[in-house]
């Protein structure tokens, strides 16, 4: 008999006239490759049809502007004020709606950040005369155009309803236009639209107001606030709860999330690096629920059904929103409902997401290649005749080629020289920050065990043993091995790879001197420091190297901010000795003190918050004193290891970091196309 583990969780609820299935909403995400027109593509559609797909109460279209002509941030909006958009966002609409989730949009209006606006050559407006975010004067909005723009809110609500859409969300947090009214420490304006709460309050009051007139009141209207701003300067929860009482009784969803979307040491508190905890932003939620009768949502690092249930069963909150976690696992709810938690794909928090759309206006998921590539992977291929494919390591991209083959009928045999699947990354699983890795990784391995393959360990696959296999198809996923620099006194008792001091920490002294900014010798640096070490990172290269992850090195560097790591750029590593190491400087260097910070007046802070300060020689030479000596320096790919199984077998693949070291998002990604395509 079937029991809900989930009871609260999956409970209904109603807001306005409307029910919606559970308390599970997906919560506002842009999607921004759609047409020149900024109309929805058949991609977009089938990215947002997915969620609906997966189970989830609604599905919410994010970043929706209500002005296109003065309130566009990015070039990637959907514009409500647009007639013609009519036919695509109905088709939009009616693919999650024909799945039982009720279709929202979340309506903004960017302000003083109106970048693109901007751009375009349109005048743009802030609450007072000031700098945006970019260093832009702008004027203080004009009641005229103030009474514009909430005219132009509830006609974009009603343009909404109209195409299909079963709730709106006013977006007023994050930095964006109405939080810029509602902020104390921004909004100094002298007449009836600041100084007081009353007054600060009024505009998002007046937005609501007019589209209950426009829409009706039985149609849902949520208003999405920050609970705190979460950095000096800003509002604290204080505020936030003095806020969600002007709004009481006004709307039907209090949807409190936190921080500001334009701030970068706050950035990755609006959306959860992996160095805060699970559900880190609910206490505001939380504390704003104690004190209004209208339903309140909480939002941030969540996507564990255990949380979410005892959120809402304790009161926290009567509604939980996900964003990643619906990227990472789509059929989240239904698993969770069915009491398949284990199953749940679970989400890294790697920014992967962020980064490619920040990058290349583009959805992907490190972890769920599904991602971007819906429509497509939304219908099976055609079957094939079954084959036997060898996959040669077990390690991210090994265990996704093995699962992808299995569950295209396939008989797959994988082998693992270790006696563990996961690969390299299992280095890190002491990690604290790292915990979701793992988590991915054990989730692999679990499906792994559930599929009807062929798994060998402790196996070293040679060409004799391929060849005797008999495979159709050999899969070489065989990874890459660090790179060990050539300098003097690389071989002495003192010195580690980072595999080796992710292992065993406990072999590092007191101060550790790791040679390579990139990823992994950064996040090393910082898992150390929260061991008792004092850390300092030497790169080559003038600025530290996060590859294509920019948003990922926001949270990075707010950690090296925190943790007092010392960074030294444009530096070359000359020697290692019982002392530390002999560095030498080769261009551009800065050196960041524990001491020193952004706002210290020495330091310079560039759009991704890298610390820069010039006063070095080129060509001087100075020793780094330190007990121990990580290189970390990248991975040099088994190419040569993989090619010796290439004439195995009819078909060959080589894949993930054997062919080319990259990133999770890419292995993943190659792993499932090319295991689909057998």
């Amino acid at each position: 008999m079937y029991t809900c583990k989930y009871p609260h969780l999956f409970s209904q609820i109603k807001l306005g006239n409307t029910v919606f299935r559970n308390r599970y909403f997906s919560a506002p995400m842009g999607y921004p490759y759609v047409s020149p027109n900024n109309h929805p593509l058949e991609e977009t559609i089938a990215f947002y049809e997915r969620k609906a797909i997966g189970g989830a109460a609604t599905v919410t279209i994010g970043s929706a502007v209500t002005d296109s002509k003065r309130g566009c941030s990015g070039a990637g909006n959907l514009h409500l004020d647009d007639p013609g958009a009519l036919p695509p966002i109905y088709r939009l609409t009616s693919a999650i709606n024909r799945h039982g989730a009720v279709p929202a949009i979340e309506l903004c209006h960017n302000g003083a950040n109106s970048y693109y606006s901007a751009k375009c050559g349109n005048q743009i407006y802030g609450v007072v005369d000031g700098l945006n975010a970019l260093g832009q004067f702008v004027p203080a909005m004009p009641e005229e155009i103030i009474e514009e723009t909430i005219e132009g809110y509830a006609d974009a609500a009603a343009y909404a309803k109209f195409c299909g859409f079963g709730m709106v969300i006013i977006h007023a947090g994050h930095g964006w236009f109405l939080n810029q009214f509602l902020d104390p420490k921004v909004n100094n304006r002298k007449d009836q639209w600041g100084g007081s709460l009353e007054n600060r309050c009024r505009l998002p009051l007046a937005i609501a107001e007019r589209i209950r007139k426009k829409c009706g009141n039985g149609f849902p209207i949520d208003i999405r606030i920050s609970g705190s701003m979460c950095y000096d300067g800003g509002y604290d929860i204080d505020e936030g709860v003095a806020i969600a009482k002007q709004l009481d009784g006004k709307v039907d969803l209090i949807h409190v999330s936190a921080g500001s979307h334009e701030v970068p040491e706050v950035f990755t508190v609006t959306h959860p690096s992996m160095f805060l905890p699970d559900g880190v932003n609910v206490v505001y939620a939380a504390e704003i629920k104690k004190h209004v009768k209208t339903h309140v949502a909480t939002v941030g690092a969540l996507g564990d059904p255990e949380l979410m249930e005892e959120i809402i069963a304790s009161g926290k909150a009567d509604v939980v929103l996900t964003a990643r976690a619906t990227l990472a696992d789509p059929d989240l709810p239904k698993k969770a409902r069915a009491g398949k938690a284990d199953e749940i794909r679970p989400c890294m928090r790697c920014f992967q997401c962020f980064a490619s759309v920040a990058a290349k206006r583009q959805e992907t998921c490190a972890v769920n290649p599904e991602i971007g590539f819906e429509q497509e992977c939304r219908h099976e291929l055609p079957s094939s005749d079954q084959k036997t494919v060898l996959v040669v390591g077990g390690g991210v991209s090994g265990m996704q080629a093995a699962l992808t083959a299995s569950e295209r009928g396939h008989r797959v045999i994988l082998c693992e020289k270790s006696d563990r699947l996961g690969g390299t990354l299992r280095c890190e699983e002491k990690v604290p920050f790292k915990k979701h890795l793992s988590d991915y990784l054990d989730y692999q391995a679990r499906m792994i065990s559930r599929k009807p393959i062929d798994i060998r360990m402790g196996t070293v696959v040679t060409p004799e043993f391929a060849k005797a296999v008999g495979a159709d198809v050999i899969i070489a996923a065989l990874g890459a091995r660090p790179m060990v620099p050539k300098i003097p006194g690389i071989d002495s008792k003192n010195v580690l790879g980072a595999e080796e001091a992710y292992l065993n920490p406990e072999k590092t002294g007191e101060k550790v001197i790791i040679l390579g900014g990139g990823l992994v010798g950064v996040e090393l640096g910082i898992f150390l420091t929260g061991l008792g070490r004092k850390v300092t990172v030497i790169e080559m290269m003038d600025v530290l190297t996060y590859g294509d992850n920019l948003i990922h090195g926001l949270a990075l560097n707010n950690e090296i901010k925190t943790c007092g790591i010392q960074v030294v750029t444009a530096t070359r590593a000359l020697e290692i000795n019982d002392q530390g190491v002999i560095g030498e400087y080769v261009g551009n260097a800065y050196t960041l003190p524990p001491s020193k910070t952004a706002q210290s007046g020495g330091l310079q802070s560039n759009s991704f918050g890298r610390i820069v300060k010039a006063d070095s020689v080129e060509g001087s030479r100075k020793l780094y004193e330190g007990d121990t000596v990580i290189y970390a320096i990248g991975q040099q790919p088994l190419q040569a290891e993989a090619a010796a199984l290439s004439l195995c077998a009819p078909e060959f693949y080589q894949i993930g970091d054997c062919l080319t070291p990259k990133n999770i998002q890419h292995a993943t990604s190659m792993a499932f196309t090319i295991a689909r395509d057998i």
